[in-house]
């Protein structure tokens, strides 16, 4: 598995965990403190790695599917299942999985990955924003990115902001 694809259909690269592990050390401490847990447990290097955020580290679809010999659960024939379906609609960063998992079913895990990476890539500067990300954290643009765009007043309201 792609230490990138993860196997509920996220995209680990447009995750605020792991961009805040990867280059961003303040947003790092804002999400140790919002869950209120040390930063090493923040960090994450992504699901197909050994290092995953604190909540996500013993993830049940990663161990289904890895019993299962899948890479996506959209490979499985009881996707979407009961707790796929709660997953997805607990947050909003996860409105587009099951778009997302459709697009694993028919492509690689490498294709699928720059497939889903154009989705959060800002338009101006071409950088991965997260689905929290309203403007460009490397140029400002808004929206950030493609997901922010279609999905603009949903992560507001989530996020409190006008």
């Amino acid at each position: 598995m792609s230490e990138l694809a993860a196997t509920c259909g996220l995209l680990c690269s447009a995750c605020s965990v792991f961009i805040a592990t990867k280059e961003d050390p303040e947003r790092l401490k804002r999400i140790s403190l919002r869950f209120g847990i040390p930063e090493e447990q923040v960090r994450c290097f992504g699901c197909g790695s050994d290092k995953r955020f604190g909540p996500c580290a013993d993830c049940s679809f990663s161990a289904c599917a890895k019993e299962k010999g899948l890479a996506f659960c959209s490979e499985c024939e009881s996707f979407p299942c009961k707790d796929l379906k709660g997953f997805q609609a607990a947050l909003p960063h996860r409105l587009d999985l099951w778009e997302d998992l459709e697009h694993a079913k028919q492509l690689k895990q490498a294709q699928w990955v720059a497939k889903v990476q154009q989705k959060y890539a800002c338009s101006q500067c071409g950088t991965l924003n997260s689905a929290y990300d309203l403007s460009c954290r490397k140029c400002g643009h808004i929206p950030s990115c493609d997901f922010v765009e279609r999905h603009m007043e949903v992560l507001k309201k989530h996020l409190g902001v006008e």
